[in-house]
């Protein structure tokens, strides 16, 4: 059951036998109750200890104690809560790299095919490229799908390809926002990416569309605004690898289609509203979250009086106020 919180099988196993045990004891007799190897304890008991579940006995000089169950769970939350944080806080700096990053790219392009950086000029020319990415892509495709919920159309587009992909045995993992949870088409579509093998997160807040192919060449909007204008296509080890980092980082943050969206044990809130007050307290506008967030005007505007009603707040600067104080932005 720790297992979700961080602990891995061992040192689970040895926490619960020491909150259950009299203080005192070592390594051995672990070692011999639990029927595992000593240097496997051993770094079990410095994990636990690391994480603050086993505590200097007072009573026994020189010998551990476990802390209370209720307790430890609590520390193990937060650490995670801390955890949490601190990725958040790298993918929006990563995020906001790989913005700049584009628009130098995007200035500098050339139209030239075969080439480290080549321009593709409209949709046309997309769609041919990703069938291209299709016929020769051996082994992944790592994708970025923001702007929220997808059309029962574009779907269907994209869908031959895919299965094309999925059938050869590549590997698709497809990172889109918490908005399209609403959308029965895009619903749709998971599902049966995921039947066929693949596999779709979501997360709050995306950067722009992108998709790295084998780690080895990347596709990303010459304009994030409008991505049916044109692409660039990436082959430069260093920006392909800086956009797979930034993709491993968020995959790992971001929640598959199929689970619930949690709330936190501290604030109570989901990742989307927490994502919707840090942009409203940027100070955008309701119609800028409402497309960051991939949701529509309506469900940003209802979402936002909830939370208002929440904090007892009567305006939006009141409600920044207290979600400050609180630390829920």
């Amino acid at each position: 059951m720790l297992s979700t919180l961080g602990l891995d099988p061992t040192a689970e196993a040895v926490y619960q036998l020491m909150a259950t045990r009299p203080e005192g004891w070592g390594v051995e007799q672990i070692t011999e109750h639990l029927g595992r190897d000593g240097g496997e304890v051993r770094e079990a008991l410095d994990r636990l200890a690391e994480a603050e579940l086993l505590r200097q006995s007072v009573g026994r000089p020189g010998t551990w104690r476990a802390v209370s169950p209720e307790l430890g769970v609590r520390l193990l939350l937060r650490r995670q809560q801390d955890e949490l944080d601190r990725r958040q806080r790298e993918i929006t700096a990563a995020h906001d790299e790989v913005g700049r990053m584009i628009s130098r790219l995007r200035a500098g392009a050339t139209a030239a095919p075969g080439t480290d950086i080549e321009q593709l000029v409209g949709i046309d020319a997309i769609q041919s490229r990703l069938d291209l990415i299709a016929a020769r892509a051996a082994e992944e495709i790592c994708t970025f799908m923001p702007g929220g919920a997808q059309s029962q159309a574009a779907l269907d587009a994209a869908k031959p390809n895919d299965a094309l992909l999925l059938s050869r045995g590549v590997a698709m993992r497809t990172v889109c926002l918490d908005g399209v949870r609403g959308s029965a088409p895009t619903l749709g579509y998971a599902r049966w990416l995921a039947e066929s093998g693949g596999e779709v997160r979501t997360v709050p807040t995306l950067s722009p569309r992108m998709i790295v192919v084998d780690r080895e060449c990347a596709l990303v909007p010459l304009d994030p605004s409008d991505t049916r204008a044109g692409a660039v296509v990436l082959r430069v080890p260093g920006v392909v690898a800086a956009l797979m980092a930034l993709f491993e980082r968020v995959w790992v943050t971001a929640l598959p289609l199929g689970c619930a969206a949690p709330r936190e044990e501290r604030t109570g809130l989901t990742p989307q509203e927490r994502a919707l007050l840090t942009l409203l307290g940027r100070g955008i506008t309701d119609e800028a979250a409402a497309r960051q967030l991939g949701v529509s005007l309506s469900t940003v505007r209802r979402a936002m009086a909830a939370l208002m009603e929440r904090l007892g707040a009567r305006s939006r600067f009141e409600a920044g106020l207290r979600a400050a104080q609180r630390g829920w932005c």
